[in-house]
């Protein structure tokens, strides 16, 4: 196939092995690229926006593949064409198959046996060098090696010799089989299984079952539930399995949280982490009697027993999953007004790099859509051809409005159908704002939400998710709203004050680089060094833009630019701050696409100031600091039926994130997280939830006006015992190569918490609280970890207890999240080589296996985290 590159085709010989999971070609160096880091394909006419930058011929595009994938941390694309007809479908249908099954794995436990089978597979075909379809023990041994196995040259004697059944000094793959299994014994899990036995003469029946589930896994399912499920894992007596046919058990995790259950008592009308929601996360409940009584029987009086093996199966299914909404189906309720739900958003979704020399793509919207984005945003500026979408006053580069508007109309509801919202800042002419307008007409037809201003209803309630699914709605500044003021183009002042054009004088740049040095350095924030790097880009950048102005700018004149001042945005100061304020025009046609989401200058939040149900503003991370430390219970309040939007702040030029969590504890709607970078965990983590369907209901407490409910302070401690960690994976490179020549890991488990600052929480805190309170948008964070295990990163055992004490306000556990990171010792300030981060009230308690991944957010194949969660 030939391989597109910048001004570059060459022809080269492109592998797919299925067995080890992986695309191989040979350039200059030997290239891999493995399934599982495969973010995207296209093929054909999906490819066509990559096909018309390489300016190439419409003829190559029934044979246009396109690769997207991440190595080394970094996004890269491959972009082929193949020599025929023939090739192209070969290589669509047999690589679409690999990358679907690859994907159903990653996607949280279950699967095992074809997980196993997929691994045994692969080190098997990487192992037998000279394909003879036998292992010789420098090869066994050479193998343990890579898989990081601290084990001796004689223990590893001793079970190839086991496994050689026939003392043929070679092992087959029947052989391999036995050999793995030693390898990947248990002994945590048969620990566990022989304490659980011990109490009932070492029979693992379902009484034992029963009372595991109920009082450790704190398990909410019916007993003929669990009676359902134990039935699927166990045998009879001798050794054959239960009769009844397939079936898909019921989770064992029962409640959507099981700590509402167990911290506080049920609420009349609850949030959704503490309601029931049978029909999403269980098997149908409707268990007929002769069902019920025919289980009893098959479980009771058959004697039906748990092996070892179908417990660690059970242990290690999606059956006894971490995450409790794991089944994946939407079941919050989807009616209520847009304010009552937390939205997932993506700041400059256009930049795929920093904030200075980024590139401006289609792709930055297709990645975040894909991953349930609901709200995108574009800075739209007069073009030669047409409006464009880049990032103003930067050297960033441009992408069309129709090519944005067409990948947005494309991939808007592929993982979801609710609403999406374009955060529009708009600083073109009015005749090109007429374009956009009839671009989106034209791209999105009727599912763009239109309603002329002239007789249009007055709103009482903003419309729920459920009313507006397969809708998109445009937000942006309203410039008409001036009071009795008719529709007409009119030349306004438009604050400049946006989410993609926030400047900073010197001074600002200078006390927020003060503001970084004295944070606590905590997982989604850079290093020092790397803001002090960013800092000199963006001074040298600032310095060349305000150029001309100061060149032709005596002081006197400079001191007449007038300030914009606003009892809200501005921020108090000691010195005058100058912002530049444009006349621009705005056209009538935008006004009539801003309907339910209408952008307005926030002019404080106050019994004073009335906003309408669509009015929706705006504030800076830095801003609404400011507010939330003034009133949080006011921000609370104004949200509960309006929509505000949180963006970061200046100074973010690398892209950059905040902490989300903070914002959401103040009951914003959407905060816009930098999609671009990885730094958005414990957004990645929040909106797994509800089925990945991008909105979240916010907990009653930001819902609801009950007073009592959103002071309720409690003190907990969350205890993990970390017990061990199973196939820690290798690092590779960019050539997709594992990292051979590091030395063997000494592992080592990091649990952090991250707690949001509460409303009043600063009065109700325990003196006793080992929590830190931190300025900024960090909110609260504890960390704890394990010693290091030496030289063992395939099934390092630490068995320890780590103990978190924390606060929360009104049960409000989904706003609280949990990092598990496994790090090396010795390399504490490079990135962990795999991490969890999971919302609590989303956590089950109990014994479980944690799916890990890679600082990039995507699961390795075979690599989890044993531990035991429980609340006190």
């Amino acid at each position: 196939m030939t391989k597109i590159s910048p001004g570059k085709q060459k022809s080269y010989t492109f592998k797919l092995d299925p067995d080890q999971g992986q695309i191989i070609w040979q350039s200059k160096k030997l290239r891999i690229i493995p399934i599982e880091n495969i973010k995207e394909l296209r093929f054909s006419s999906d490819a066509r926006y990559y096909r018309q930058q390489f300016q190439l011929a419409q003829d190559y595009e029934d044979r246009w593949i396109t690769i997207i994938y991440i190595l080394n941390g970094a996004y890269k694309t491959l972009h082929l064409i193949s020599s025929t007809k023939d090739v192209f479908r070969m290589w669509d249908i047999t690589l679409r198959k690999l990358y679907a099954i690859r994907q159903e794995l990653m996607t949280g436990l279950g699967n095992e046996e074809i997980r196993h089978a997929i691994w045994e597979k692969q080190y098997w075909t990487a192992s037998d060098e000279s394909s003879g379809q036998k292992l010789h023990f420098d090869e066994v041994e050479k193998l343990c090696r890579r898989l990081n196995v601290n084990t001796s040259t004689e223990e590893l004697k001793r079970l190839f010799k086991q496994a050689d059944t026939k003392c043929q000094s070679f092992l087959n793959f029947p052989d391999f089989q036995r050999f793995v299994k030693l390898l990947k014994a248990r002994p945590d899990i048969t620990l566990l299984y022989k304490k659980l036995c011990c109490s009932n003469s070492g029979r693992f029946d379902f009484s034992v079952f029963e009372h595991f589930m109920r009082n450790t896994q704190k398990s909410m399912l019916s007993r003929p539930e669990l009676l359902e499920l134990f039935a699927h894992y166990a045998k009879k007596p001798d050794g054959s399995s239960d009769a009844s046919p397939p079936h898909s058990p019921p989770s064992p995790t029962g409640p959507a949280s099981p700590l509402a259950g167990i911290l506080s008592p049920p609420l009349s009308s609850s949030p959704p982490s503490n309601t029931v929601i049978s029909e999403c996360l269980t098997a149908s409940t409707d268990v007929s009697g002769a069902i019920t009584d025919a289980l009893s029987t098959s479980s009771q009086s058959l004697g039906l027993v748990m092996s070892l093996d179908g417990f660690t199966s059970f242990l290690l299914s999606s059956d006894n999953s971490a995450f409790i909404e794991q089944r994946g189906k939407v079941w919050h309720d989807m009616t209520r007004p847009l304010s009552e739900y937390l939205i997932s958003s993506s700041h400059n979704t256009y930049l795929i790099g920093n904030q200075l020399v980024g590139s401006s793509t289609i792709e930055g919207y297709i990645r975040a859509l894909l991953h349930s984005c609901r709200s995108v945003e574009i800075d739209v500026y007069d073009g030669d051809t047409g409006p464009m979408i880049f990032h103003g006053k930067t050297l960033t580069s441009k992408v069309s409005v129709r090519e944005v508007c067409e990948a947005i109309a494309k991939y808007a509801f592929v993982t979801s159908p609710y609403p999406i919202i374009i955060s529009a800042e708009i600083h073109c002419s009015v005749p090109q704002q007429e374009i956009m307008v009839e671009v989106m007409c034209d791209v999105f037809q009727d599912a763009l939400v239109s309603v002329p201003v002239e007789g249009r209803p007055t709103l009482e309630v903003l419309p729920s998710p459920e009313h507006l699914k397969g809708k998109v709605l445009l937000k942006a500044k309203n410039l008409y709203l001036s009071e009795n003021e008719s529709i007409h183009t009119k030349e306004v002042s438009l604050d400049m004050e946006s989410s993609s054009t926030e400047t900073s004088t010197d001074s600002d740049v200078v006390q927020d680089i003060k503001d970084e040095r004295i944070k606590p350095k905590v997982f989604e924030m850079d290093p020092i060094n790397e803001v002090k790097d960013e800092l000199k880009r963006a001074r040298s950048l600032f310095n060349r833009v305000r150029g001309g102005h100061s060149r032709n700018m005596s002081g006197i004149a400079a001191l007449a630019v007038p300030t914009v001042t606003s009892s809200a945005t501005s921020e108090p100061s000691a010195r005058p701050e100058f912002r530049h304020i444009s006349k621009v025009k705005m056209s009538a046609a935008v006004a009539n696409l801003l309907v339910y989401t209408v952008g307005v200058k926030c002019r404080g939040i106050n019994k004073k100031e009335h906003y309408a149900p669509e009015h929706m503003f705006s504030l800076s991370e830095k801003t609404a600091n400011k507010v939330m430390k003034q009133g949080m219970v006011d921000l609370i309040k104004h949200n509960r039926t309006h929509l505000v939007r949180i963006y970061p702040k200046g100074l973010r030029v690398n892209s950059s994130n905040y902490l989300p969590h903070r914002y959401w504890a103040a009951g914003a709607q959407l905060v816009a997280i930098n999609w671009q970078t990885f730094g958005y965990m414990i957004n990645h983590a929040m909106f797994q939830r509800n089925g990945r369907a991008g909105y979240v209901l916010k907990p009653l407490a930001l819902r609801t006006h009950d007073k009592e409910l959103l002071f309720r302070h409690t003190q907990h401690s969350l205890d993990i015992v970390v017990i061990s960690a199973q196939q820690l994976p290798r690092p590779k490179d960019s050539l997709g190569h594992e990292i051979m020549d590091k030395s063997m890991v000494d592992p080592y488990v990091e649990v952090s918490i991250h707690v949001p600052d509460w409303p009043h929480a600063s009065h109700h805190r325990s003196s006793s609280s080992s929590a830190t309170a931190l300025t900024g948008s960090t909110g609260r964070l504890l960390s704890r970890r394990t010693s290091s295990v030496k030289n063992n990163g395939f099934n390092p055992v630490w068995q320890e207890l780590l103990s978190l004490p924390f606060d929360c306000v009104g049960d409000m556990f989904d706003l609280i999240f949990v990092r598990f990171a496994v790090r090396r010792d010795g390399d504490n300030d490079e990135d962990p080589i795999a991490v969890y981060c999971v919302s609590l009230g989303s956590l089950a308690m109990g014994y479980r296996h944690l799916p890990l991944h890679d600082t990039q957010l995507s699961q390795y194949l075979f690599s989890t985290l044993f531990v035991m969660c429980a609340i006190n």
